[in-house]
Order: structure tokens, then sequence, then C-alpha cells
């Protein structure tokens, strides 16, 4: 789970940090998924390079782009049910809700703060294959820096309200993937109780730990 999270970190903090060649614009219901990554890289690129607080690892800036540029085109209620496999259905409406909040929380919190340690990475993005009524798909990309490239594929599907990412492949490795045992081993041991408040008590952790210099 370490090495995971090492992987995910400098790629979440590469693809965040990526120059893109496509003008800093809203996607909305009808922007195709390529371009939808394509946008909120150059967005919250854009961002992070006027902000000297995040780039100097200002952790509560830093949760708040994430929430306003990249979780709004996110599913984190699938990416979290997918991470649960089949004790998802076993928890109530209220304990997934908490379940999904508590995930999210973890996630940004997690992986947000890289953001900050990247200067000069870049992204490939590769030709979208994709038939024209699929509504799920995958959109393929490169990170290119310090290092060999790193492959970072993000999964989406068509929602109502647009394309949304629900999971990401670093290096042959999906995001739910990655947490579907832990999730496991914690219900198995104490129940969705016991997970949820797992989830609370690490957040808690993490939002009290003081940044690294």
């Amino acid at each position: 789970m370490k090495s995971f999270k090492k992987i995910f970190s400098y790629t979440f903090a590469a693809l965040m940090l990526a120059s893109g060649t496509v003008l800093a614009q809203t996607p909305d219901q009808s922007t195709p998924p390529d371009a939808l990554i394509k946008m909120v890289v150059t967005e919250v690129m854009t961002t992070v390079k006027a902000d000297p607080d995040i780039q100097k690892g200002n952790i509560p800036k830093i949760v708040d782009l994430v929430e306003k540029k990249i979780v709004p085109y996110t599913d984190m209620r699938r990416t979290t049910e997918m991470a649960m496999g089949p004790n998802w259905k076993k928890a109530t409406p209220e304990q997934q809700a908490q379940l999904t909040s508590e995930f999210k929380n973890l996630l940004i919190r997690t992986y947000s703060g890289a953001l900050s340690q990247l200067r000069d990475q870049t992204v490939q993005f590769k030709a979208l294959r994709a038939a024209p009524d699929d509504k799920e798909v995958v959109v393929k990309t490169v990170v290119l820096g310090r290092g060999d490239p790193v492959p970072l594929d993000y999964r989406l599907e068509k929602t109502t309200n647009g394309w949304k990412v629900y999971d990401m492949n670093i290096m042959g490795v999906w995001l739910v993937e990655a947490y579907r045992n832990q999730f496991s081993n914690q219900i198995s041991q104490n129940g969705i109780e016991g997970l949820v408040k797992f989830l609370q008590d690490r957040n808690k952790q993490l939002a009290s730990a003081k940044p690294a210099n």
C-alpha cells in the first residue's frame, strides 16, 4: 500500500501540474471525456502556478483547490461503492453517505499535498479509443518528467451531469483495487461502522498533522 501511495502521490501531482495546450475553460455536460481531463489539468495548473501559498504547501488552499476544480468532475459515490465491493449493499443509506464523504476526504488529504512538490512535469494525452455511444471510457495519459514515464489512465462514466472520473490506473494498479482489501479487512474485523470510524480517525490525523517543510 505504501508503494502505491508513493506512486499515486507522484503522478497525482504531476498530472495536476502538467502543461496543456487547451485554453482554460469550464467543462459542461457536453464536454467529451478526453477534453474534460485536459481542461481540468490546465485550470488546476494555472491556479497552482499563480498561487505562491499552494507552491509552499498550504494544505487548506490545496484542499480548497481540489474541492472546487477536481471533485466536481468525479463520482466519489461510485468510487466508494467499487472500493467496498459486495459490502456496499450491506451498508445503510446513511452509512453509504458517510463512507463516500470520508473516503473523498481521505483521498484529498492523502494526496493533494503533492501538488506543491512538482513544477516542470508534462502529460501526453493519447488518442481516445471509444465509440460515440459508449457510456464508459478510459482516457490514457503518460506523465513525463524526472525518471521513467509514468502511465496514468482515467476511467470515466457518462452521467446525466456529464462525464465523471471514478477510477484511476497508475502503472497497472487501479485506485479502487488498492483500497478494496484494506476496506474488506476493516469490515471483517469491525463491521461497517468500524470502517466509518477508521476513515474518520484517519482524516482527523491527517487534518491535525503539520505540513512538511
